[in-house]
């Protein structure tokens, strides 16, 4: 569903059948991947005691940022960056395109993560649902540069620098969700990071879209402007509350539905029960609200 929704956003979408192969390649890339960390960390614990290690959170950190970040933005990366050059010889790509296969590959790396999870019953629907679109906005910043660099006449050095910048930003931020996302298994102060998760969620959506309009040449949605310093700053605050109070608005319906998914549909009528899950419900939507009213007014000034 994702997938079809870009693509029915660009002014001029490429053949589906291409579009189709790169989820496929991001499937694939997927098992790739899979393997690789198998390998990696079996190799890992013969040296030293990885998996006592990675129990840690700064272990987990470890872990994100030196095997699972690494691999999976780099069997992505690969399984957009080779094929595209076979079709950079027969057909002109253009840049909006290119970045729609980044997100392909994204989308099917995800598929395949699903998949693992609920097969193996590590993971609810839920949860997997909220996962859904996060490796296609991980591989935002590297997709908007391969986009640039493979459809540039002049393949600069500067350019192949920015894709390895892109890249490892692209590391840092799945190293960081998936640190956020394990903070609610350790105690506080640890377990608060978890709130953390989704206003950068809804940041990372909004860089994603920002470089979608890049590459149509579109003009940029401008959120903060000012002459003076002190606007400026007055309007950053007001994003950083939009991020807080819109990510976890969204977060806090997500626990909801969790929380009342295995419940029969009778014993959400009791008193107590029905209460609880109303005055949430209404919780979160305020806080949802008054993040969009946040938004419209940055969007106005």
């Amino acid at each position: 569903m994702l997938l079809v929704y870009y693509y029915y956003r660009l002014q001029y979408p490429p053949r589906r059948r291409w579009l189709l192969l790169f989820f496929v390649v991001g499937v694939i890339s997927g098992f790739v991947a899979l393997g690789l960390s198998w390998v990696l960390e079996t190799l890992a614990n013969s040296i030293v005691n990885w998996h006592r290690i990675t129990k840690t959170l700064a272990g987990v950190a470890l872990r994100q940022l030196v095997a699972v970040g690494p691999i999976e933005e780099g069997c992505k990366l690969a399984g957009v960056f080779f094929p595209i050059l076979y079709l950079q010889r027969r057909y002109r790509v253009r840049p909006s395109t290119l970045f729609l296969y980044a997100i392909a590959v994204g989308l099917g790396f995800t598929a395949e993560e699903n998949w693992i999870y609920i097969s193996h019953g590590t993971a609810s629907i839920i949860d997997r649902l909220i996962g859904t679109p996060v490796h296609a906005m991980f591989a935002a910043p590297w997709g908007y540069g391969l986009a640039i660099y493979l459809t540039t006449q002049f393949r600069l050095f500067r350019y192949r620098r920015d894709i390895l910048f892109a890249w490892l930003n692209s590391v840092f931020c799945h190293a960081l969700v998936n640190f956020l996302s394990s903070a609610w298994r350790y105690p506080i102060p640890w377990h608060f990071l978890g709130y953390g998760l989704f206003p950068f969620f809804l940041w990372m959506f909004w860089r994603l879209e920002g470089f979608w309009r890049k590459v149509q040449r579109k003009r940029p949605i401008i959120l903060i402007s000012g002459r003076k310093p002190q606007q400026r700053f007055w309007r950053r605050l007001l994003v950083v509350c939009v991020l807080l109070l819109g990510g976890n608005g969204i977060f806090g319906l997500f626990l909801l539905v969790k929380a009342i998914s295995p419940m029969r549909p009778s014993v959400l009528l009791y008193p107590d029960v029905f209460s609880v899950v109303v005055s949430r419900l209404l919780l979160n939507l305020m806080l949802g609200l008054l993040a969009w009213g946040i938004y419209r007014y940055l969007r106005r000034r």
